[in-house]
């Protein structure tokens, strides 16, 4: 009995390790992560490297989401010349609320989905825990920031 709970702790706390290693950290590269647009393309996470990239996880039933695509929106049209792109990755289920979400709040930046909700592999490999969540990564396509504010995009897209 002791040799099965013994096996059962080790494989717990594997799995627990292997959870928290799949989080991306601050400094890490571009997930390898490949996911369908709203144009039925696959396209890769890490093909963006080379430019400031602003990864949104978000839903179209999420009205804290919504909220920040309006902001979203205004960012990306006023820094999308400068080496900057913001790449949103819903969590939808539901892939036509996905698209009218998209159409609504007149998102123009490259949108991606991974329709497994929050038992995404994305989500799991991000480490989102709620929604909106954003990860900022640098030109080398390494990440530098968490959650970050609009000032410290801003202060990223303009490093030369």
């Amino acid at each position: 009995m002791n040799s099965i709970k013994n096996v059962l702790i080790a494989m717990t706390l594997l799995l627990s390790i292997t959870a928290i290693n799949a989080q991306i950290k601050k400094g890490d590269s571009f997930p390898n992560i490949q996911l369908q647009n709203d144009k039925n393309k696959t396209v890769k996470l890490n093909s963006y490297t080379g430019k400031i990239v602003l990864v949104d996880f978000w839903a179209s039933w999420c009205p804290y989401c919504r909220i920040a695509n309006k902001n979203l929106v205004k960012l990306y049209d006023k820094y999308k010349g400068q080496s900057f792109e913001i790449v949103g990755i819903s969590v939808d289920v539901d892939k036509e609320k996905w698209l009218q979400a998209i159409e609504k709040d007149k998102l123009k930046n490259p949108q991606l989905i991974d329709p497994k909700g929050f038992d995404a592999k994305s989500v799991a490999t991000f480490g989102v825990r709620g929604i909106p969540s954003t990860y900022l990564f640098s030109k080398s396509g390494k990440l530098i920031a968490i959650n970050p504010t609009e000032t410290q995009i801003i202060t990223q897209i303009k490093k030369k």
